[in-house]
């Protein structure tokens, strides 16, 4: 496992256009609009759902959860933009690119993570890497990609020439026999 700390998280989505999405952990510092228990929260209590990422302005978009039940009722409701910015430098893993709290982010986190961490296992056991212990960063990434080159072309191959599953007795079958005329 590899962890990148939050500058080199900002880093990596300024420059590359790339996001990470992770679990949070129990000792997360939270930062506005989220509250205790992680779920965003105007300052008034209503809670916020996600409405889009700005990239030009690298902003984070949060409007009140449909339909809202205490906008009616908040003595600022008049003033209220209902809808609210946040700079995804604030933190990176609630609200880069991707916020923590959007539905993209929860359905990667829940439905496709775990068919991809068996995948990566899988490869890194199959390429003998579980063995390696990697001390710097440049040559874990290097390991990384090369890893990831490898998975890309075995399924670049299988795409261009599927292998036909194999007769299990070809073994046991006499030479003479392998012609097909019966």
């Amino acid at each position: 496992m590899a962890y990148i700390n939050l500058p080199q998280q900002r880093q990596i989505r300024e420059e590359l256009n790339v996001t990470f999405i992770t679990r949070l952990r129990a000792d997360m510092h939270l930062v506005a609009p989220y509250t205790a228990n992680a779920v965003p929260r105007c300052h008034q209590g209503q809670r916020l759902e996600w409405l889009g990422y700005d990239a030009d302005e690298a902003l984070q978009w949060f409007g009140p959860v449909s339909p809202a039940k205490t906008c009616p009722w908040c003595w600022e409701a008049h003033r209220c933009p209902r809808e609210f910015a946040y700079a995804a430098a604030n933190h990176e893993i609630l609200l880069g690119m991707v916020p923590h709290a959007s539905w993209l982010a929860k359905h990667l986190t829940l439905r496709v993570r775990p068919w991809i961490e068996p995948a990566q296992s899988y490869e890194k056991n199959q390429l003998g890497l579980s063995a390696f212990f990697l001390n710097s960063l440049q040559l874990t990434w290097v390991m990384i990609l090369l890893a990831d080159a490898v998975v890309l072309l075995r399924a670049l191959a299988l795409l261009q020439e599927p292998s036909r599953p194999a007769d299990p007795l070809s073994e046991l079958t006499p030479d003479q026999l392998s012609f097909g005329w019966f």
